[in-house]
């Protein structure tokens, strides 16, 4: 089999995948399968084409995480499965959430994370965290090692290679010593640590849930809505094929939970990309341009900042 045909059975088995995820539980606002595809672009690899005219406001398609993690200033405040808020300390907002976790939290919960927390909180890391959940799901054996494989990863310098040494090393030695086996954590290598971790740098997103009612949020064609602060990340399949512009006519956001809804900005027609704007689209273009070089590797050359808008 050609690495070409590879590449599109690849593709279409992350579609049928998505949309598999949004007709599990369909939203007000869609009922039929999304009407998108995965393909190839001229320039920048993979992205998501409308399969016909999408209007503006529409809700496009919605997606659940492969992986998600409540920042460690959220813990006590939101749902450690779906990142809802919840009024007390407890750890789940409803007995399903516990239940879906469980691919996760039983084996979580046999070691003490105290001392990987905390090295997390005072180096201001939070996709060690990501890693840490997908490691617990591999182990419990609802996951694999390869999970993000077919993700894009980012080109690290040695000098980040190596910082990562230490969270590494606090990783595998908190599971050796809550009496994990070798056999067990064998996929834990350092080679696989820093492999995920460079495609969860520059694929994961950042939770804000939204604030207002679900029909105001939906109906309104802006490309920001007032959120709450960051309170976790998380990996998603198809949104992660969505390819960035500082004037998107597409935009994710999140309403109550991690889910991810994708709603349009303004009309698309069939055949068109849809793009997202992966950082704050207010900023100066220089600004922009520097973030997106130094966070995602790329240098962006969308026709906004061509026109130095």
């Amino acid at each position: 089999m050609s690495s070409l045909l590879r590449r599109r059975k690849a593709l279409l088995s992350i579609y049928s995948r998505s949309n598999r995820y949004a007709n599990e539980s369909k939203p007000r606002g869609l009922t039929s399968a999304p009407p998108i595809e995965v393909g190839f672009t001229e320039s920048a690899g993979r992205g998501v084409f409308a399969t016909r005219r999408i209007g503006a406001g529409e809700l496009i398609h919605t997606d659940k995480p492969i992986i998600s993690h409540p920042s460690l200033s959220s813990l006590d405040s939101v749902c450690y499965f779906c990142l809802k808020n919840v009024a007390s300390n407890l750890p789940f907002c409803s007995d399903e959430c516990r239940q879906q976790s469980k691919i996760f939290y039983d084996t979580e919960k046999q070691a003490d994370w105290s001392r990987f927390h905390e090295y997390c909180r005072t180096q201001g890391l939070k996709y060690p965290l990501l890693v840490k959940r997908l490691a617990c799901t591999i182990i419990s054996g609802a996951a694999t090692p390869e999970t993000l494989d077919i993700l894009q990863p980012a080109t690290l310098s040695s000098e980040m290679i190596l910082l990562m040494e230490k969270e590494y090393q606090l990783l595998r030695s908190t599971f050796e010593d809550a009496g994990f086996t070798d056999e067990q954590i064998a996929f834990l290598s350092k080679k696989w640590y820093i492999d995920v971790l460079t495609r969860i740098r520059i694929n994961s997103f950042r939770i804000e849930l939204a604030l207002g009612s679900y029909e105001d949020i939906l109906l309104s064609a802006a490309a920001s809505v007032e959120a709450e602060a960051a309170v976790g990340n998380a990996i998603y399949m198809l949104p992660s094929f969505y390819n960035h512009d500082c004037d998107p006519n597409a935009h994710i956001l999140w309403i109550e939970s991690v889910n991810a809804k994708l709603k349009a900005l303004r009309d698309i027609e069939a055949g068109e990309e849809l793009r997202i704007c992966y950082i704050d689209a207010s900023m100066d273009r220089d600004a922009r341009r520097t973030i997106l070089s130094e966070g995602f590797g790329f240098d962006c050359r969308c026709a906004r900042c061509m026109s130095n808008d």
